[in-house]
């Protein structure tokens, strides 16, 4: 009787080792992190409390309230106050925190390196980067009224210009490390399972 071909090796990626400090996602809107971070609770990797989301605190802050008022630059500065005020509490407290919005903009990460580094923490950066593409496409199947394709375009043209690698080190970021997703055949549950948080 013929023996069946013996079966493949499985492929053993490591599991990127994340120190207790920032850690700052940067990507485009629908790039994945909410995702991510939710297949990372969903399996015990991260506390939930480490999250701090600019939208869910803009949710918080202001409910209901009409697009233009939650939106507004006034609106802008006491969500992304809230928001460091959270980091610095989990830092603080030795605790790690991970800073979820789109931090395409050296601007908005320089703020987040300076308050790490009120506490001597490192910041290590996970990169969303689908490709514009699957970025569209995740865009599109979202539905997201808040923003269109030409929004989703010009964030990823600023990640392309502004968020490599080099630069996130560069700008002070202890480990950079990039996120796979759909267009690396990745759920969100598979790339949360190449992370393990300290």
């Amino acid at each position: 009787m013929p023996k069946n071909p013996p079966e493949p090796p499985t492929v053993q990626v490591p599991t990127v080792q994340v120190p207790t400090g920032l850690v700052v996602l940067v990507g485009p809107p629908a790039s994945g992190k909410t995702s991510f971070v939710r297949a990372l609770i969903a399996a015990g990797r991260i506390d939930p409390d480490a999250v701090v989301s600019s939208d869910a605190i803009r949710a918080e802050l202001f409910g209901a309230a009409s697009p233009s008022e939650a939106e507004s630059d006034a609106a802008d500065a006491r969500v992304f106050e809230e928001r460091d005020r959270r980091i610095a509490a989990r830092l603080a407290a030795g605790r790690s925190a991970v800073a979820e919005s789109t931090n395409v903009t050296p601007q908005a990460r320089a703020r987040l390196i300076a308050l790490a580094g009120r506490f001597d923490a490192p910041v290590t950066v996970l990169r969303f980067d689908p490709g514009l593409d699957c970025l569209l496409e995740q865009f599109t199947e979202r539905g997201r009224a808040d923003l269109t394709a030409d929004d989703v375009h010009a964030y990823a043209a600023v990640m392309a210009r502004d968020a490599g690698a080099d630069q996130l080190r560069a700008e002070g970021a202890t480990a950079v490390h990039d996120v796979p997703g759909r267009r690396q055949a990745a759920t969100p549950a598979e790339a949360a399972a190449r992370f393990s948080f300290a």
